[in-house]
């Protein structure tokens, strides 16, 4: 029965209903989808100085996650319209085999360029992993109902974060940096095993739906190149050369072509893969900017933490795993408080206000890092942080879901997840290219000036036409301390021949190097500061409508009344 006003719409209409073993079963699948999915991101993010050690790629050290976020990215909605047409479990199913088959190659690569590639056929199969999951916990709750269970699905993030830094860190110490990757599959066997015998399948809807393939095509021709300018802005080519401001207006005029093309199909109801009529919703639009920004700010930290640990700070990979622990620890505790409490009040701005003027404060500590901080300063920066961003972490899933109706909840929640994306990767590609850049500029001015002039004039034995100074152009050796003994060896040769105290000037140059290192990554967290105080200035600006969905007391009055309604009733 349905009773048109003109006004009123059911923003429940269609939702199906499951048994309560239904939600179990299935939430236990997602929740360890979830856990297989984050666990690879954290396990990796620590292993990365040491990789980049040995495969010698530190000019391409944000595209091996840059890789696999834009093969992710690009997926996601077609991911989310194949969900619609064959059910969820399928492609489940279908991610968590590509993302095995991924995680073997990586482990399997011999050089960056084979593990940049293998990471994207990777990220292939990520794309189905954390949005459908999303979609999957609104098919199963009421708005209200979900947010306890965000803080169930922080936990798992939580769970991941911590063991993964920890196992990340201790594999690449004893083991192999490659074992960061072989580790998923074990994860992954028991993902599928629980997604084929326990998950049932959900009911699919729209069965007729289409995959907008030619909207596809639009959207790798408008990604590709503009990741391509981003990333070879200030390392590859100067940031106004003809190569790097060429893929950028590419791929803007491409965003232009992609969104008409997209407009083009929604007047003709064929079902694009971002609808551009979300975009007239208040509570969507404003949710996609702020879950861009603070996920931008957010990378920029987590990805280059540990560098400024083991590099500048001087901790081993294990040590440097564990001290992204407190951070992420810190994210789950006001992650669970912040599920129960929009639960129990129904509101949720004054949260999402809250947590980003904590994580602004977070941000403004890490600016305070520099060559002489210790641990102790970075602790208390990532805590204070991961305190603000905690409150966020999936409250504006919870956010945007509520403010659509059902029928459009999987297209919104993939395309919140999408945009989402797309920040992360243009913050480490954008984040890359200041880190590079700043490293480079301040480490030639921390060298003195007649020891910069003496590295320029000896030639490297390896390649004559380049000088010792530019074996430093990157800080490579700050990651490997194989690289730093053969470094020192071939200093103090050096100094033997030209009768010149060669340790000094080894350790003159290491100390100009985390000079360099300090600074580029002092410009990533300036960037990630404004784009945390940004983020809390547009957060104000986010509307807040009731949740849908019964808290305990409505349910406990309407229990009452049903119980005395049959006296009532003649």
């Amino acid at each position: 029965m349905k009773e048109v006003t003109g006004q009123t719409v059911d923003m429940d209409s269609g939702r199906p209903e499951f048994t309560n073993r239904e939600k179990l079963l299935t939430m236990f699948g997602v929740l360890l989808v979830m856990l297989l999915a984050s666990l690879d991101q954290t396990i990796v993010s620590t292993a990365m100085p040491r990789i980049i050690g040995e495969l010698n790629g530190i000019d391409r050290y944000t595209w091996v996650s840059t890789a696999y976020l834009l093969a992710s990215t690009v997926m996601i909605p077609i991911y989310g319209k194949l969900s619609d047409m064959f059910g969820r479990k399928l492609i489940f199913l279908i991610g968590v085999i590509l993302f095995l088959a991924g995680s073997a190659m990586c482990g399997a690569a011999q050089d960056m360029n084979q593990l940049i590639a293998f990471r994207a056929f990777q990220g292939l199969g990520a794309a189905a992993l954390m949005p459908i999951a999303m979609a999957v916990v609104g098919d199963l709750f009421t708005p209200r109902e979900r947010g306890k269970w965000q803080g169930v699905t922080g936990s798992i993030f939580g769970l991941s974060s911590v063991l993964g830094p920890t196992v990340g860190g201790w594999i690449t110490e004893n083991v192999s940096w490659r074992w960061v990757f072989y580790v998923n599959l074990p994860v992954g066997v028991i993902a599928l095993l629980v997604l084929i015998f326990l998950m049932p399948a959900l009911h699919t809807r729209g069965k007729d739906a289409r995959v907008d393939y030619i909207g596809c095509l639009f959207l790798v021709a408008a990604t590709v190149p503009m990741m391509l300018g981003l990333s070879w802005g200030g390392s590859e080519y100067p940031w106004l050369s003809w190569q790097v401001l060429g893929l950028i207006i590419f791929g803007l005029v491409f965003f232009v072509v992609f969104f008409s093309y997209e407009a083009f199909l929604a007047r003709r109801e064929k079902q694009p893969i971002i609808d551009p009529g979300l975009f007239k919703n208040n509570i969507f639009s404003i949710s996609v900017v702020i879950t861009m920004l603070t996920n931008m700010g957010l990378f920029g930290c987590i990805f280059f933490l540990p560098l400024y640990a083991q590099g500048v700070l001087g901790i081993s990979a294990t040590n440097s795993g564990l001290i992204l622990s407190p951070m992420m620890i810190s994210m789950i505790i006001t992650s669970v408080f912040s599920g129960f409490l929009v639960s129990k009040i129904g509101k949720y701005k004054i949260i999402a206000i809250s947590g980003m003027i904590v994580a602004l404060g977070g941000a403004l500590l890490l600016l305070r890092l520099d060559i002489n901080s210790v641990w102790n300063d970075l602790l208390i920066a990532m805590i204070v942080m991961g305190l603000g961003l905690g409150f966020g972490m999936s409250l504006y899933t919870l956010i945007v879901q509520n403010s659509v109706p059902y029928k459009k909840m999987g297209q919104a929640t993939s395309a919140l997840t999408f945009f989402r994306q797309i920040g992360s990767t243009i913050a480490l590609s954008a984040m890359g290219s200041i880190m590079n850049t700043g490293y480079v500029d301040d480490f030639h001015n921390a060298l003195p000036a007649k020891l910069r002039q003496l590295l320029e004039s000896i030639p490297l034995p390896t390649d004559h036409s380049k000088t010792l100074l530019s074996a430093f152009d990157n800080p490579n050796v700050l990651t490997s301390p194989d690289m730093q003994e053969k470094m020192k060896t071939g200093f103090i040769a050096v100094g033997k021949a030209m009768h010149v105290d060669g340790l000094q000037m080894y350790n003159q140059v290491m100390e100009a190097v985390k000079v360099g290192l300090t600074q580029g990554i002092h410009n990533v967290f300036i960037l990630g500061t404004i784009l945390m105080a940004l983020a809390l200035v547009v957060v104000f600006f986010l509307k807040e409508i009731p949740l849908r969905g019964k808290s305990k007391a409505a349910e406990a009055a309407e229990d009452a009344a049903n119980a005395v309604s049959p006296v009532a009733i003649h």
